[in-house]
């Protein structure tokens, strides 16, 4: 079991990797804090490639095959159903709509995908620097303050 050291806690902030941060370090290097109690970890974004088909576990939202799936029973059924008064029959006419439903899903999935992945980075504001600070309890606030004045995305204290 650890001992708890009398006067010492951990300022735990979250930071875009900026300017910012940057201003934030030397600013609490300005203030007393030490080089050496200052800790900054920044953190490694996961990129992932699409998948075809998507598992209720590992539900993630950029699988390609729903929009396809969804079309494909769309236009089979619209198949079916005019197939009656087509020629070729329901069942060939309802294959045929599967097969241009999932292959117009596919496409769409694939190119407003996209445009949906790009939007959601711009309006995202992702943590990608963590930044520890050990410091006493006298100078939390402190620190505290400063963080918070360098656009921390998120402060909090160990005591």
């Amino acid at each position: 079991m650890q001992k708890r050291l009398a006067g010492k806690m951990y300022v735990i902030s979250s930071f875009e990797h900026s300017l910012f941060l940057e201003l934030a370090i030397t600013a609490l290097e300005q203030k007393g804090i030490a080089k050496e109690k200052i800790l900054a970890v920044p953190l490694e974004q996961k990129v992932e490639k699409r998948k075809f088909f998507d598992t209720i576990h590992r539900s993630d939202g950029i699988s390609l095959f729903d929009g396809a799936a969804a079309l494909g029973t769309a236009f089979m059924a619209l198949g079916v159903i005019y197939g009656f008064v087509w020629k070729w029959g329901p069942i060939i006419w309802g294959l045929i709509g599967l097969l241009c439903g999932v292959f117009l899903g596919f496409l769409l999935d694939f190119f407003t995908g996209k445009e949906r992945r790009n939007k959601k980075k711009v309006k995202n504001i992702a943590t990608e620097v963590i930044l520890i600070i050990n410091c006493s309890e006298n100078q939390g606030e402190m620190v505290e303050k400063v963080l918070w004045d360098h656009f921390a995305l998120g402060v909090g204290k160990i005591d």
